[in-house]
C-alpha cells in the first residue's frame, strides 16, 4: 500500500501531499530537473518541494542560465 504524507513546502510554506510510496504518481515526477537544477535545489532545500515551487525553480534557473551563463554574451 503506497504511503502518502502531508508535508509543508520548505520554500513557500504551503501544504501538499508527497507520494513517497508511489513516486511514479507523485507531483514531483512531472517536473523534469536536469542534474544542474537538481544540484541547485538540493543545495538549498533538504526536503520535498511542492509542484509550484519545483516549476518556479526550474523556470528561474533556466532564466538565470540564459541571462548570465549564455556563451553569446
Amino acid at each position: 500500500m503506497p504511503t502518502h504524507e502531508q508535508k509543508i513546502c520548505p520554500r513557500c510554506k504551503q501544504s501538499f501531499e508527497c507520494k513517497v510510496g508511489d513516486v511514479a504518481h507523485c507531483h514531483c515526477s512531472t517536473v523534469q530537473l536536469t542534474m544542474e537544477e537538481r544540484a541547485f535545489t538540493e543545495e538549498r532545500y533538504t526536503d520535498c518541494l511542492c509542484n509550484n515551487c519545483l516549476k518556479d525553480i526550474k523556470n528561474k534557473y533556466i532564466f538565470f542560465k540564459e541571462k548570465y551563463l549564455s556563451p553569446n554574451q
